[in-house]
C-alpha cells in the first residue's frame, strides 16, 4: 500500500515538474522574442523593450528557484462525488493548460488547514500528507490523519505522526539557513499570516523559530498584499552581515526575490559600518539624547559674526554688518526646510541686502547706477572670494559624515555644545576625523541627514525631476501595455519601476537600498533587542507607517543600549503616548531547534544571572549530553573524529579570537573560517554578536566566564552563544564556570 501511494505521488509530482519546465521554456520564448524586437533609436521604445525583458528574466529567476522541493503536501477533504478531494500544496501556485488549479501556493487561505488543522479543529481536512523528496525524486510520504474513519483499513499503515518535522529538525546544518515551508506549525502559521498593519512583536526563546517565522511573514506579506508592497518593498533587518548571508537564500526559494536585507550597519548609503564601539561608546551614541546633540550641532552652523567683516569686491570695500547675517539666517529658519536647502534662502536674502548696499554706496559716490543694476552687482558678489568666504562661514553647506566627523574630531566644539556634559562623557565620542565609521554611528549620520537635507540645490532640482519622470513614466507604462496587449501580466506602477530615459533598470529593492529617504511598506526587524532607541529612530524613517514585525528575545539581549523590555524599546516607535498600546505581542513557545539537555543548561545558566527567559517546550533531546573541557583545540577534534559532518562554530570574545585564530589554523588548516566566511566552511569561528540568529549541528563555547564578563550583559550573550547548536555543545573552561553551570563541571 505505501509504495503504489509513493509511486502515485511521485506521478503526480511529475506532472507538476513537466508543467513547471513548460512555463519556464514559455517564459524563456517570450523573453528571446522580446530581446529580438527591433525598437530602432527611440528611448521610450528601447525601454519598454527592457522593462518586459527583465518581467521575463524575473519570471525565469522565480521559476528556477522553486524548482527543489516544488511540492511538499497534500490536504485531503471531503469527497465530491464519492471521491475523495486532494489539494496539493507547494512554494508556488501552478495550472495546467486548461487554467484548471494542480498546485495550490502555500500563502493562499485555501493552504493554511495544511499548517492549522488538528483532529479538534480540522478545518475541512480529513488528513495532511508530507512529501519528502530528493531533487524532483519522492523518497517518503508521511499521513497525519485528522478523521477517525481514515484509520480503518490499509491508509492506517500510512500514519506517521510528526516525522517530517523530526526529519528536517535533526537534518544536517549547511551553513545557510534553510526555509521551513514544509513544516511551519500552527502557532508559527498563525503569526506568519497576520495582519500587515500595525506593530507585531514576535518574542520567542532560543530554537523557537522566529528568524523562519519572519522570513516566512516577508514571503507571505509580499503575496498577499502585491499591490501594497511591490512599489514600496520589504525591508528586513538582520544583527550582523553574517546573519544576513546565513538567511540569502530562503526568501528566493519561496519565489520571492524583490526584499532588502541590511544590517543596521548598512542602512546609510554609502557606509558600510561593521565595527562595534566599545561598549561605554555604544550605549552613549545609542541614547536618544543623542538626537537633540545632532540637531543642536547642524544650528550651529548657522553662525552670526561677532564684529562687521571688510569684503574686497572689484576694487570696492564692503563692510558686512553682523545684522544682515542674523536677518538672512532668521528668514531661511522661517521656512522650515533643512539646513542644506534652508541655505539657498540665506544666500539670496544675503546678496540681496548685500547688492541693496552696494548700489546706495556706489550712488553716494556719485555712480550713475539705479535699480535696474542690482543683478549685475548681486552676481559680482555671489563671484567675489570674499563674499563667498563670509557667507560659508555663516552657513557652510555640510554632508553629515562631516558634520558627525567634526563632532568627535573637535572636542571645543562638542563642549560648547554639551555643556550639562562630563568631561568623562565627552572623552568617549573623541576620535580622530578619519576614523571609519561604526555600526552606532549610522543612525547620527541619518539624524544628521535628516537636519541637513539635500547637500545641494542641484540634488534637490534633480529629486524634483524625479518625481516628475516618474509621472511620466506611469503614463508611459499605460500605453505600452496597451500596445503589447499584456494587460493583467503586470500593471503600471510596476512596470513604470523599470522605466528609464537611460536604460536604469534597477529593482524596486535595488532602487530603495541606494535610497536614503526612501519609505517601506514594510520593516522586519530581526534580533531586535539589541537595537539602541536611536537605531529606532532611524527605522521609524524607514517605515513612517508603522507596519512592522518585530522578532527578538528580551533575554538574549547583550548590546549595551539595549532595552530591558518590549515596551521600553518600543517607545521611539510608538511615539505619543496615547500609541503606547497600539501594539500585540505574539509568543513562540515551543522549541524545535535546541535539544533538551542543552535548553536545560543554557536557562538554568540564564534564571541564575537574572535574564528574562521566555519559558519554552522542546520536542526533542539528542544523543549527547553537555561536554565541559579545558582546550578548544581538543574540543574540536573530539567533535570531528564523530564523524558525524555537518557544521561547528567555536564562539570566542572579540579580544581573543585572533589567538584563537592561529590556534585552529596550526591545526586544522583552511576548514576554519572567521566571521562570514566561516559560513561557508566547516568550521566557523564567531564573536557572539556575530553568531546571533545562526544555528549549527555543534557549538563550542570558550571561555563562558570571559564572555559573562565582557559587557554588562554578558549573560546574555552567553546565553545566545550556548543555544546555536542542534546537536552537540561544549564549554571549554580552565577556570570556574559561570553561575548556573557549576554543576556541569
Amino acid at each position: 500500500m505505501v509504495d503504489q501511494e509513493l509511486a502515485r505521488e511521485q506521478d503526480y509530482v511529475a506532472t507538476l515538474y513537466a508543467r513547471l519546465d513548460a512555463l519556464q521554456r514559455e517564459a524563456e520564448a517570450q523573453l528571446k522574442a522580446v530581446r529580438m524586437l527591433d525598437v530602432g533609436g527611440n528611448h521610450q521604445s528601447r525601454s519598454e523593450r527592457d522593462t518586459f525583458a527583465r518581467t521575463y528574466e524575473d519570471r525565469i529567476v522565480q521559476l528556477r528557484e522553486v524548482d527543489d522541493r516544488l511540492a511538499f503536501g497534500r490536504l485531503e477533504t471531503a469527497p465530491e462525488d464519492g471521491a475523495p478531494v486532494y489539494r496539493y500544496i507547494g512554494r508556488v501556485g501552478l495550472r495546467d493548460e486548461n487554467l484548471q488549479p494542480i498546485l495550490l501556493d502555500w500563502r493562499v487561505p485555501q493552504a493554511s488547514a495544511f499548517y492549522q488543522a488538528t483532529a479538534a479543529t480540522p478545518l475541512g481536512a480529513r488528513s495532511r500528507r508530507h512529501l519528502l523528496s530528493n531533487g524532483r525524486r519522492i523518497i517518503r510520504i508521511e499521513d497525519e490523519i485528522l478523521d477517525a474513519a481514515l484509520l480503518e483499513g490499509d491508509t492506517a499503515a500510512l500514519h506517521q505522526g510528526e516525522g517530517a518535522l523530526l526529519s528536517a529538525l535533526t537534518a544536517q546544518r549547511t551553513g545557510h539557513m534553510s526555509d521551513i515551508v514544509s513544516t511551519i506549525q500552527a502557532e508559527q502559521d498563525r503569526i506568519i499570516r497576520s495582519e500587515l498593519n500595525g506593530v507585531l512583536v514576535v518574542q520567542g526563546g532560543p530554537g523557537t523559530g522566529k528568524t523562519a517565522v519572519a522570513l516566512h511573514r516577508a514571503a507571505y506579506l509580499l503575496y498577499t498584499h502585491r499591490d501594497r508592497l511591490q512599489n514600496s518593498g520589504v525591508l528586513i533587518v538582520g544583527p550582523s552581515t553574517s546573519f544576513l548571508q546565513y538567511i540569502e537564500a530562503v526568501l528566493p526559494s519561496l519565489g520571492e526575490t524583490g526584499v532588502v536585507l541590511a544590517s543596521v550597519g548598512q542602512l546609510f548609503p554609502g557606509v558600510e559600518a561593521s565595527h562595534e564601539d566599545a561598549p561605554a561608546v555604544a550605549a552613549l551614541k545609542g541614547q536618544i539624547f543623542m538626537a537633540d546633540l545632532i540637531a543642536r550641532a547642524v544650528k550651529s552652523r548657522q553662525k552670526v559674526p561677532a564684529t562687521s567683516q571688510k569684503l574686497l569686491v572689484n576694487g570696492d570695500t564692503l563692510v558686512l554688518k553682523p545684522q544682515l547675517i542674523e536677518a538672512a539666517i532668521h528668514r531661511a529658519r522661517a521656512g522650515g526646510k533643512p539646513h542644506n536647502e534652508a541655505r539657498v534662502v540665506f544666500v539670496k536674502h544675503a546678496l540681496n541686502a548685500l547688492a541693496r548696499e552696494w548700489l546706495e554706496q556706489l550712488q553716494k559716490q556719485g555712480r550713475s547706477m539705479d535699480d535696474t543694476d542690482l543683478p549685475m552687482l548681486r552676481e559680482d558678489l555671489r563671484l567675489a572670494d570674499d563674499v563667498r568666504v563670509a557667507l560659508n562661514t555663516a552657513w557652510l553647506p555640510l554632508t553629515p559624515q562631516k558634520l558627525v566627523q567634526d563632532l568627535y574630531a573637535r572636542p571645543q566644539w562638542l563642549e560648547e555644545l554639551t555643556p550639562r556634559w562630563r568631561a568623562a562623557q565627552r572623552a568617549l565620542l573623541h576620535r580622530p576625523r578619519a576614523a571609519e565609521f561604526t555600526i552606532a554611528d549610522v543612525p547620527l549620520l541619518d539624524e544628521a541627514a535628516e537636519h541637513l537635507g539635500e547637500y545641494s540645490a542641484v540634488d534637490a532640482a534633480a529629486k524634483r525631476e524625479a518625481k516628475e519622470q516618474r509621472k511620466r513614466d506611469i503614463e508611459n507604462a499605460e500605453l505600452a501595455i496597451k500596445n503589447m496587449d499584456v494587460k493583467g501580466l503586470v500593471n503600471a506602477k510596476s512596470l513604470a519601476d523599470n522605466f528609464a530615459e537611460l536604460g536604469d533598470r534597477a529593482t524596486t529593492a535595488e532602487r530603495a537600498a541606494l535610497d536614503r529617504s526612501w519609505t517601506y511598506g514594510h520593516v522586519i526587524v530581526d534580533e531586535a533587542q539589541e537595537l539602541s532607541p536611536m537605531q529606532w529612530r532611524l527605522l521609524m524613517r524607514r517605515g513612517p507607517r508603522r507596519s512592522f514585525t518585530i522578532v527578538g528575545d528580551i533575554a538574549q539581549a547583550a548590546a549595551a543600549a539595549a532595552a530591558d523590555s518590549w515596551r521600553e524599546a518600543l517607545a521611539p516607535v510608538l511615539e505619543a503616548s496615547f500609541e503606547a498600546d497600539r501594539w500585540r505581542l505574539e509568543e513562540l513557545t515551543v522549541n524545535y531547534r535546541t535539544p533538551s539537555q542543552i535548553s536545560e543548561a543554557a536557562e538554568k545558566m540564564a534564571v541564575a544571572h537574572g535574564l528574562p527567559i521566555t519559558a519554552s517546550r522542546t520536542v526533542r533531546a539528542s544523543d549527547w549530553p553537555v561536554a565541559v573541557l579545558t582546550d578548544t583545540v581538543d574540543a574540536l577534534r573530539r567533535e570531528r573524529a564523530l564523524g558525524a559532518g555537518g557544521t561547528v562554530a567555536v564562539i570566542v570574545v572579540e579580544e581573543n579570537i585572533d589567538a584563537l585564530a592561529q590556534a585552529l589554523d596550526a591545526e586544522f588548516g583552511d576548514i576554519v573560517g572567521r566571521g562570514a566566511l566561516g559560513l561557508l566552511r566547516d568550521v566557523a569561528l564567531l564573536t557572539p554578536q556575530d553568531s546571533k540568529g545562526l544555528e549549527f549541528d555543534a557549538a563550542i563555547v570558550v571561555d563562558p566566564t570571559a564572555i559573562v564578563a565582557a559587557s554588562e550583559r554578558g549573560a546574555g550573550a552567553l546565553y545566545v552563544a550556548m543555544t546555536r547548536a542542534t546537536q552537540r555543545l561544549y564549554l571549554v573552561s580552565d577556570g570556574p564556570l559561570p553561575m548556573g553551570l557549576t554543576d556541569l563541571a
